[in-house]
């Protein structure tokens, strides 16, 4: 774990497999365990990240291996992860919903993290190849 400007930042690389979400999501439950968060707010930030590492298990690498990156950077004031993958990437407009209202393929993984976290990105790494989604969750201070 690396501290920085009042927070600590930690980076995990798992292979591109379902099996090593787990991983993922037991170093999340580590990092926010002392900030006693409520099992609500913790149960949702491990499906907003199960959800965000599925999508890079999922699409980014057909036919060969690979690996997933997360971020995690803990503030006094908020969570932020990033999940990156050297894939073949995609297109956030094909992730959302259609002019219908309904989703399109895949696209519920998203709508799901939207509807938990208080800020979004995604699209390509800022290389430019690979995708990158991170995510911010406000959090009560610490007491």
């Amino acid at each position: 774990m690396t501290a920085y400007n009042g927070g600590h930042q930690i980076r995990l690389t798992i292979p591109a497999k379902a099996e090593y979400i787990a991983l993922g999501r037991l170093a999340l439950a580590g990092l926010v365990g002392r900030r006693g968060l409520s099992d609500e707010t913790l149960a949702d930030l491990r499906l907003a990240l199960t959800e965000a590492c599925s999508n890079s298990v999922r699409h980014a690498y057909p036919g060969r291996e690979g690996t997933v990156e997360i971020l995690y950077e803990l503030h006094d004031d908020r969570l932020a992860i990033e999940v990156a993958d050297e894939g073949k990437g995609f297109d956030p407009d094909e992730e959302s919903p259609n002019g219908n209202g309904e989703l399109t393929e895949g696209g519920l993984g998203i709508a799901i993290i939207r509807s938990i976290v208080d800020d979004l990105e995604l699209g390509p790494q800022d290389h430019g190849s690979g995708s990158r989604l991170r995510f911010v969750k406000r959090l009560a201070p610490p007491e």
